[in-house]
């Protein structure tokens, strides 16, 4: 089978376009997972007692719904129920940084958790308030030891950002889609996007490794 990769040569300043809008929505719902997904872990280690059954039922409904649902969801249905209309790339925002954050959320629970409570008695007999055990021993070591589960967040999101195409979002795997249609040359187009975010993941994945490598004994307890 002969392979001819000029359409991807034309049109790689339209790829490229792609690529720049998906390390962009990669890095924005990471940030944003980050952030929604370590308030709701805490909440759920050191919350009151009424807010963890909530916090338990948006975390396994998250992880119950395929993400295609819920980008379809908060695409389509959500406009129906609250007037609220979001463009595409907003909508996929929301949509994949309310999915990820379910599993960021578990993510830090355990790695608190993971924390022998002994260290915790310590810090409140020298005189600690809970905040300032936490802060200073708490999470520090819950946050090495969470490394390696953040690396596979890192790229879950960075590849989950393909299925935003389904609303139109103008990311790489839509614009691949448009070139490989209008070429007839799917395989040679696809053969480049698989390369392509190989190339991004896996040097992500390895640099996250050997930091945790480097900084593993700080988790030690």
């Amino acid at each position: 089978m002969d392979l001819d990769f000029t359409p991807v040569l034309d049109s790689a300043w339209f790829l490229l376009g792609g690529l720049e809008l998906t390390l962009a929505l990669s890095l924005l719902t990471v940030l944003c997972s980050l952030v929604l997904g370590g308030a709701i872990g805490l909440a759920r280690c050191y919350g009151p007692a009424w807010l963890r059954w909530p916090l338990v039922f948006y975390i396994d409904s998250m992880r119950s719904v395929p993400v295609f649902v819920v980008l379809v969801w908060t695409y389509f249905a959500l406009p129906l129920l609250t007037g609220v209309i979001l463009p595409p790339f907003w909508a996929a925002l929301v949509a994949l940084t309310a999915h990820i954050a379910a599993y960021v959320a578990e993510i830090v629970r355990a790695g608190v958790e993971s924390i022998r409570p002994g260290q915790s008695r310590a810090a409140f007999a020298l005189g600690m308030s809970r905040s300032q055990a936490v802060r200073t021993i708490i999470l520090p070591q819950a946050v090495v030891r969470m490394l390696p589960a953040f690396g596979s967040i890192l790229s879950i999101t960075i590849k989950d950002t393909a299925i935003a195409a389904v609303i139109a979002v103008p990311e790489y795997m839509n614009k691949s889609q448009t070139v490989a249609g209008q070429s007839f040359h799917p395989i040679e187009v696809f053969l480049v996007a698989m390369a392509v975010y190989f190339i991004i993941l896996f040097p992500v994945t390895r640099v996250v490794d050997m930091i945790y490598a480097r900084v593993a004994y700080l988790g030690r307890s």
